[in-house]
């Protein structure tokens, strides 16, 4: 088709909307929807890369207030900000705000995953992922994910006099997950994986704005390469259980494809297990790595920080035998840690923000938001609020040491409500995990600067290199 009918017809349904737009209310958010079809996406994604992103958005608020309308990826979208407008977006009913991304990240992750579901479906999948996923039932592989973290560190650590840290987290959290979700070990199906997966991230995040869409349509080859994998595991996976040669409780697929409601029937489809466990390694295992990436730099930063934190881990080691495994009581006691990692998603939330989208016309702080528009939020606008976190800038996990202080829907970096993240006992389990073994076995400095950009996760200058040596036994 002629590119210029292309972008006619595309641009059509905008100039009505806008229409529509100017007929229907003066109570319409103030803003700019700016050039069609581009609007403000170039300079929102310029600000991500450069870093800028809170003071593009605080401008944005200077400008307009908490509540404005502005267009990204081409469809007219409501910035809101502040703790009202958190809670707003994590609970408000699934009828009058879907949880539907732009169309391009749509079509990579699939219409049957928990990115793109509402309602009773979405209820329904979510409830039994997080069956899988609660603590009671992620105790039993504590002990496994201690062995895998031992055998990255091994592999990955011992011997070296530098470690590029985010790739080689990115490595130890896709084993992990692989193990977790797949059943899967190390070995040629797991590095096809992990290719496809790199693949379907770089095409989630080269929006199909920046002409002329190779990357994107690389990474939308990929999706569909990662989850004809999955099926292939799936169906693998339906054999062996028929057959009892796996257990219902092993991983994600066994136990997924092991529900059934009261008639008998399998409680997920095949599509939808495909789909959810391909998001569940997306957004496990890079979001994971990029938190445990930043812990080890804010502690190369933060010596006194990464005094506290050795001191409560070397107590806990000293009550172990050697070699013998961390349980989830040992996991527990580590309440400074945790804190520190409270601390470090607040000013380095893995994920900026999302989007949801209007089903019908609805209000917030007083302004109309029409149907079909984007609402977008971004954690760091509430994280970074000195109205809420005192000198938001100063790293102090402190700050957490009362939970009740901290307002809710103010701290977000799992969401919030019906749809934060399932994972999120996970993610606290494997990265408590991992500073264990790295602050009672080795020490370290950087090795380049302090910066960091985001594309859109947040990325340390160069993947952050650092300098390790072996800790010297007290």
């Amino acid at each position: 088709m002629n590119i210029y009918l292309t972008s006619l017809l595309f641009l059509i349904p905008i100039f009505l909307l806008l229409r529509r737009t100017r007929k229907t209310s003066k109570r319409i958010p103030p803003g700019s929807l700016g050039i069609p079809l581009i609007g403000q996406s170039l300079g929102f994604l310029r600000a991500l890369h450069t870093n800028t992103a809170e003071k593009w958005l605080e401008d944005r608020i200077r400008k307009y207030g908490p509540v404005s309308k502005l267009s990204i990826l081409g469809k007219p979208t409501v910035f809101i900000y502040g703790q009202a407008a958190n809670k707003f977006v994590f609970h408000s009913d699934s009828s009058i705000l879907a949880n539907q991304q732009p169309e391009p990240f749509a079509k990579i992750m699939g219409d049957r995953s928990l990115l793109e579901l509402s309602g009773p479906d979405h209820k329904r999948i979510r409830e039994a992922i997080v069956l899988f996923l609660k603590p009671e039932s992620l105790k039993k592989f504590v002990g496994k994910m201690d062995e895998q973290v031992r055998k990255h560190i091994e592999i990955y650590w011992k011997g070296k006099q530098t470690v590029t840290v985010l790739p080689m987290m990115k490595i130890m959290t896709f084993n992990i997950i692989c193990s977790l979700l797949f059943g899967l070990e190390q070995g040629k199906q797991r590095d096809q994986f992990l290719s496809s997966f790199e693949e379907m991230l770089k095409g989630l995040w080269a929006l199909p704005i920046n002409l002329p869409f190779t990357q994107y349509n690389r990474g939308l080859r990929e999706s569909v390469r990662a989850r004809d994998l999955v099926k292939e595991l799936v169906q693998e996976k339906r054999v062996l259980l028929e057959k009892n040669g796996a257990s219902p409780h092993q991983d994600l697929i066994a136990f997924l494809l092991s529900m059934h409601d009261e008639d008998g029937k399998q409680v997920l489809t095949e599509k939808e297990i495909v789909q959810n466990v391909v998001l569940g390694l997306l957004g496990g295992y890079e979001t994971s790595a990029i938190t445990i990436t930043f812990i080890i730099r804010q502690l190369a930063n933060e010596p006194t920080v990464c005094a506290a934190v050795l001191q409560e881990q070397q107590e806990i080691a000293k009550s172990k035998a050697s070699g013998e495994s961390l349980t989830w009581e040992d996991l527990n006691k580590m309440k400074y840690t945790w804190r520190v990692v409270m601390e470090v998603m607040r000013i380095f939330p893995p994920v900026f923000g999302a989007f949801r989208t209007t089903l019908t016309d609805i209000e917030f702080d007083g302004y109309l938001i029409p149907k079909g528009w984007q609402i977008f939020w971004a954690a760091p606008m509430t994280h970074m609020d000195s109205s809420i976190f005192p000198e938001p800038s100063k790293f102090n996990p402190n700050r957490f040491e009362k939970q009740a202080s901290v307002p809710p829907h103010c701290l977000v970096p799992f969401g919030g409500g019906p749809r934060m993240c399932p994972g999120n006992e996970l993610a606290r389990i494997e990265t408590l995990i991992t500073i264990h073994h790295l602050v009672t076995q080795y020490e370290w400095k950087l090795c380049a600067d302090n910066h960091f950009s985001r594309d859109p996760m947040p990325h340390p200058t160069q993947g952050l290199p650092i300098k390790v040596w072996p800790r010297e036994l007290a």
